[in-house]
């Protein structure tokens, strides 16, 4: 058994835990630490608190970990381990020679993935996608993103941008303007804040009894306790993810895709629609593509993370 770090950096959170790794079994992720990333006090910060979690998972090791696996939001080159873009939700990250730094810091060997990517092999390699030649992965929360994992290798592209499936273009988000400034991308149609803003659209509630703000959750329950309004836009949202995941099957030919995040944990009136979605466009050989649910849960991203260090050590030693 060999320990491993795995590191998370999102939006809000950053996770760190020991990846257990035995040759042939599942890892396994223990002593998770989790604490907000305050992103908008700025890179430099974010830096230092992945640095000093990174430290603290070193301490509480039984034994020295062999190396460092990182998840991370943002654009990253896999090969130098910098964060090469960042939206304006992470200020100054875009630029963090991470690997470098937390290399430097522990004297530890460090790989960095895209967040997605990091889930994506996570997944494909012991999750839903276990045993498969090629997987899909996509994951649909507050934003939805992507990646294809064949044969254990992620499809990276030119940029290392490949994978962006929440910003193609899809019928049922026709005209509808996106934040990355095109119009008619899946995002802002099917992600979880497009379901809100369809809801109080058609008339629901812009808030709870409360005061505090609707939520995905709520419109779900809604939807099932039959609220038009809820069942609509739930509806509106699968079928649209759903006619692109279609469409990519007829270009990827994956053996499955692999959902998760917290929308694909939504009802009928999605899940219906999704599939209904992904039936109108995808061409009769690949319609039977299984459609199935991750396994991972939060421990995808670390045990991509991680699967990306031992991945990158054997092709250094071939």
């Amino acid at each position: 058994m060999s320990t491993y770090i795995g590191v998370d950096i999102g939006g809000t959170k950053i996770a760190c835990g020991l990846v257990e790794v035995v040759e042939g079994k599942k890892p396994v992720v223990k002593s998770v630490s989790k604490v907000p990333t305050d992103a908008p006090k700025g890179g430099a910060h974010v830096l230092a608190t992945v640095l000093a979690q990174v430290q603290a998972a070193v301490d509480r090791a039984e034994e020295k970990p062999l190396g460092v696996g990182i998840s991370s939001a943002g654009v990253v080159d896999p090969k130098t381990g910098d964060i090469t873009f960042a939206n304006e939700l992470m200020p100054g990250w875009g630029g963090t020679h991470l690997g470098a730094e937390v290399t430097a810091a522990t004297g530890l060997p460090c790989r960095v993935l895209n967040d997605v990517h990091a889930h994506a092999l996570g997944e494909a390699r012991w999750g839903g996608g276990l045993g498969m030649a090629s997987v899909l992965v996509v994951a649909v929360g507050t934003g939805i993103g992507g990646a294809y994992v064949e044969d254990g290798a992620i499809m990276l592209g030119s940029h290392n941008e490949a994978g962006h499936i929440g910003h193609v273009a899809c019928i049922a988000a026709a005209g509808v303007p996106c934040s990355c400034g095109g119009t008619g991308h899946l995002e802002p149609v099917g992600a979880g804040p497009g379901i809100i803003d369809e809801y109080v659209r058609l008339g629901g509630d812009a808030e709870l009894p409360d005061g505090t703000p609707m939520h995905g959750a709520e419109i779900d329950r809604r939807a099932a306790a039959g609220d038009a309004a809820a069942q609509a836009a739930e509806r509106r949202a699968g079928l649209a993810l759903g006619e692109v995941l279609g469409s990519m099957c007829n270009m990827l030919d994956p053996a499955a895709v692999i959902l998760s995040g917290s929308v694909v944990k939504c009802g009928p009136s999605w899940s219906e629609a999704m599939k209904e979605g992904f039936l109108s466009q995808a061409m009769p050989p690949v319609q039977g593509t299984p459609l199935v649910e991750g396994r991972l849960g939060d421990d995808a991203p670390l045990i991509g993370a991680v699967e990306n260090v031992l991945l990158s050590a054997y092709r250094e030693l071939r």
